[in-house]
């Protein structure tokens, strides 16, 4: 088992029905790669999507069926990553309700995309309970299942910190077992007398002196330990750093690249801008798409020299052409001595070449929506079942226990 096989990677997307190239190269191809080095949970978000949509539900489910058909045809698999619908998971909603007895109103208010996205979509009304709480919603979302990573833009990092901020107020709030230092006095014991030593020294090191390097080894002696429980370990590496153990653990980032996918006139690819390439779109609307495509205002005959620079098709030449193809791009713009229909064709091929092998699975996941459904149950009941473990935790410090 490979050192990343315990780290586990959560992420979500709100239901927008149909993906397009700015998904595929800002989300999914980073999907792809990860499905293969770490166990990943990827989810729909659709009551993330009722916190906007709350009076257009007509839409989510359509969307939602589209999202994943467009997941498994790009290749994310059922086999490497677990794909589950939110609302399926009830445990989501159940964290998100415990949590929010002792989440602090302030907290929420200063999330940073709170009054973004209330000035960008001014056209809702979106002082709601729900809207407000969206955060506490996604810190829950991670938080259900422990993970350790969550693949995020920069744009997303403070939410990742405030899931942080969540988990350590929990901690400190819940994390305390009856006989805790009693308890954990006693897993020292068991570590023997050489470890038992070398676990104290570091401990002091860590809590007096403050040494980070005390603390990570510290805490690899404990995981090395073969002949102590689990519930011996969580209080050792409980003790380490405080009288607590650590019920929610802290998700660190996992910084994904900014996408550089343009949209058809330059801005960024977004539905909203009406500039986007569809995963399934067909060879005729991708190749009409480019050719209508603006180019550089200086072009306006084709014996006019233009500057690639000022082109919304050079942005593409950048993604999908080779080196040697670029230099002809430049060369031909600026001495006209090619045609923008000339300089779009390369651009044609190679989306089609991308598009092509999506296309043709999203056809046979269209044809056989049993198959989705399948895949989902089996999904949604492997999702379930870790939160469940989760929040029997949480419940049990809470002590809503009832035996």
């Amino acid at each position: 088992m490979n050192s990343s096989s315990a780290q586990r990677v959560l992420s979500g997307m709100r239901p927008t029905g149909q993906l397009h190239l700015g998904h595929l190269r800002g989300v999914l191809n980073n999907w792809l790669r990860l499905q293969h080095e770490y166990p990943c949970y990827f989810f729909v978000a659709d009551w993330h999507a009722l916190t906007t949509e709350y009076d257009n539900v007509g839409i989510i489910a359509p969307n939602v069926w589209d999202m994943l058909i467009d997941w498994l045809a790009v290749g994310i698999h059922p086999g490497e990553a677990t794909l589950f619908i939110q609302s399926k998971v009830p445990e989501h909603a159940e964290l998100h309700l415990l949590m929010s007895m002792s989440t602090p109103l302030s907290w929420l208010e200063r999330v940073p995309t709170y009054k973004d996205q209330q000035q960008k979509l001014q056209d809702k009304d979106l002082s709601t309970y729900g809207f407000l709480g969206y955060p506490l919603l996604q810190s829950a979302d991670i938080l259900i299942y422990k993970a350790s990573l969550v693949p995020v833009g920069e744009d997303q990092v403070p939410h990742i910190e405030f899931t942080r901020e969540l988990a350590r107020r929990f901690n400190h709030l819940y994390g305390k077992e009856p006989n805790f230092e009693e308890n954990a006095k006693e897993a020292i014991r068991k570590l023997g007398k050489k470890n038992a030593k070398l676990y104290k020294d570091l401990r002091k090191r860590y809590q007096q002196q403050g040494e980070e390097d005390a603390l990570s080894t510290a805490q690899a002696l404990v995981d090395s330990q073969q002949n102590i429980t689990l519930g011996d370990k969580k209080r050792l590496l409980g003790y380490l750093e405080g009288q607590t153990k650590t019920i929610l653990p802290e998700p660190e980032v996992l910084l994904t690249p900014t996408s550089k996918m343009p949209g058809l006139d330059g801005q960024k690819m977004s539905k909203s801008y009406n500039n986007t390439i569809g995963l399934r779109d067909s060879p005729t609307t991708v190749e009409n798409k480019i050719r209508t495509m603006p180019t550089d205002p200086a072009r306006v005959r084709r014996t006019d020299v233009g500057d690639p620079e000022k082109c919304p098709v050079w942005r593409f030449h950048q993604i999908y052409s080779s080196d040697e193809i670029k230099n002809w791009v430049q060369n031909g713009c600026q001495t006209a001595k090619i045609g923008c229909l000339d300089c779009k064709q390369p651009v044609i091929e190679s989306i089609l070449t991308e598009l092509s092998p999506i296309r043709e699975r999203s056809q046979h996941y269209l044809t056989e929506p049993e198959s989705v459904r399948a895949i989902l149950t089996e999904g949604c009941e492997k999702a379930r079942a870790l939160a469940r473990e989760t929040l029997e935790e949480v419940r049990q410090a809470m002590g809503l226990i009832y035996r």
